[in-house]
């Protein structure tokens, strides 16, 4: 029983000490403008992905992205929109994407082509979030923010708006002075 008990033990310690499974945040998105992003090109800055469609009730909350990308920019934040169609809301193209938010809400955030973010077909970013965090988008606007360390500090559902207390004092408590 004893030797159980110690080899048991031992197990348990190996175990507890494997890492985690990180957030895959060199895996490339399509740009809206051409080529390519990757997280990791803002490592050591916290980024807030996000989930978009521009036919969805929240699209408005464009404006609070923009607005929120506006205030801390210049500290160091980074603010991502991940047009989805996983929910049946998106516009066909990413041409036609990125020209109703210039022209609906003045965007100038960064911005990924149209993006699976669930299931099967989910990009490696959003897959590895649901594995390591069990956070997958349950509808349009969530919205995950990573910490400069790459870990994740947030995420929340469609109903909290880009510039709720929540976010902004998880982004503020991030952000360089």
């Amino acid at each position: 029983m004893r030797l159980f008990a110690a080899l048991s033990a031992g197990l348990f310690a190996t175990l507890i000490a494997l890492p985690v499974a990180a957030l895959d945040r060199a895996a490339p998105f399509g740009n809206i403008d051409g080529g390519e992003l990757r997280l990791s090109d803002w490592a050591g800055r916290p980024v807030l992905v996000v989930n978009t469609a521009s036919r969805c009730g929240f699209t408005s909350q464009y404006e609070g992205l923009q607005a929120l990308f506006d205030r801390y920019r210049d500290r160091g934040l980074v603010v991502l929109a991940v047009p989805s169609d996983d929910f049946r809301q998106e516009l066909a193209s990413a041409e036609e994407v990125k020209k109703f938010c210039e022209v609906n809400f003045g965007i100038d955030i960064p911005m990924t082509t149209i993006t699976p973010v669930r299931g099967a077909q989910a990009h490696p970013f959003y897959a590895s979030l649901a594995a390591e965090v069990g956070f997958a988008p349950s509808w349009n606007f969530n919205k995950v923010l990573i910490a400069p360390d790459g870990r994740v500090a947030g995420t929340w559902g469609a109903m909290t708006r880009p510039l709720s207390g929540a976010i902004t004092r998880q982004i503020e408590a991030l952000l360089t002075e």
